[in-house]
């Protein structure tokens, strides 16, 4: 009868508390690395949207400029449909800044383009 109760205590099988501890301790040290790596890249996505609509505005304004030959004519979202120029990007101005949208300052012989991000970033690009 001993014999049997040896054998049964010999071929369980499982996990101590130490084991279990251990692993819970190294994932909360991955959890504690990985999650302050991920909180930024919203903003990122973000700031990497508004580069992209500011890029896609001077491409309307570059093309709308070979039609008239001044880029203070290419300020404004009439004047660059006016010219088939259709950039899909909502447009704003330097005093409102809405998120998402991009605001054209422009004169005759140079423009500026700033694309306002959702997480409060501005990009400009000027010519």
């Amino acid at each position: 009868m001993l014999r049997t109760h040896r054998v049964r205590i010999q071929t369980e099988s499982g996990f101590s508390l130490l084991e279990l501890l251990v692993v819970t301790l190294i994932i909360g040290v991955l959890a504690g690395i990985a999650v302050p790596a991920f909180i930024g890249q919203e903003a990122k996505g973000e700031d990497a949207s508004a580069k992209s609509n500011a890029r896609n505005v001077v491409a309307a304004v570059e093309s709308c400029y070979t039609d008239t030959s001044r880029y203070d004519e290419c300020d404004s979202l009439p004047e660059l449909q006016a010219t088939g120029s259709r950039p899909s990007v909502p447009l704003t101005d330097d005093v409102e800044q809405k998120q998402d949208a991009v605001s054209i300052t422009a004169t005759a012989d140079t423009y500026s383009v700033v694309g306002y991000s959702r997480s409060d970033n501005a990009f400009a690009i000027t010519k």
